[in-house]
């Protein structure tokens, strides 16, 4: 059985790289180095390992993004401290590591509110971009007796109030996150609708893509008429 070192996980990456993918990620905001690996690659590999502390800070540390995300798919939750998530932060100039992979790892940690909060304030746009993601994690997760209604409330009325004039991938991720409250807090569903209604459309650059920007009371009202309003996830991540 081959032991699972930085060395040789890094080699796998390599040769499971893709230029097809890795041109199709570029357009998407993701940066040099990284190999171009599927993400259904990267699981076969987080199978094998499971969970490891210290190989998934050493994977992210390389700054490559394959290798950051496999990082946040393998990272324990219960180990990471706040001093780790803070420092993947600041490392995660990737949008799928900025807005996804450290938010997930955030949110199912002991620090995910602490952090959303702080990083919602940031200047710099993916920090409060992730800030936004993360939140999102948070209510799909936890269960709604764990979450404080009325700060998301709070938090609401602020995108109303400041959406329009957020940093651009800022704007994305507060509107995912009325999507996300509006579908995960049954007791928040129809004043996220209502926030939706004031908001009207989200402008956001996609830099060229062909994604879209989510309706937000389609989008909830989609969960609704499929009976999955409150299903909360196991974990954050995926």
């Amino acid at each position: 059985m081959t032991i699972m070192t930085l060395q040789n996980i890094m080699a796998e990456l390599k040769a499971r790289g893709n230029e097809g993918v890795k041109k199709i990620l570029l357009k998407h905001g993701i940066k040099e180095p990284f190999f171009g690996v599927k993400v259904e690659d990267l699981k076969i590999i987080q199978k094998r390992i499971k969970k490891d502390y210290q190989l998934s800070k050493d994977l992210y540390s390389t700054g490559n993004a394959d290798a950051m995300y496999l990082a946040g798919l393998i990272a324990d939750e219960n180990k990471m401290t706040k001093s780790d998530l803070s420092a993947w932060i600041k490392q995660a100039t990737s949008t799928n590591i900025s807005e996804y992979t450290v938010p997930w790892i955030t949110a199912e940690s002991n620090f995910g509110h602490d952090l959303a909060m702080e990083w919602i304030d940031a200047k710099k746009e993916f920090i409060a971009a992730a800030g936004w993601s993360t939140l999102s994690s948070l209510v799909a997760i936890k269960p709604d007796n764990e979450l404080d209604i009325q700060s998301l409330k709070t938090l609401l009325k602020r995108v109303e109030n400041s959406i329009h004039q957020s940093d651009n991938r800022v704007r994305s991720k507060m509107n995912a996150f009325v999507i996300a409250v509006g579908t995960y807090v049954i007791p928040l569903t129809d004043y996220a609708i209502t926030i939706a209604k004031k908001i009207g459309d989200v402008k956001v650059n996609m830099d060229g893509t062909a994604c879209k920007v989510p309706d937000a009371i389609d989008y909830i009202m989609k969960a609704k008429n499929k009976g999955a309003l409150g299903k909360k996830k196991k974990m954050a991540r995926c």
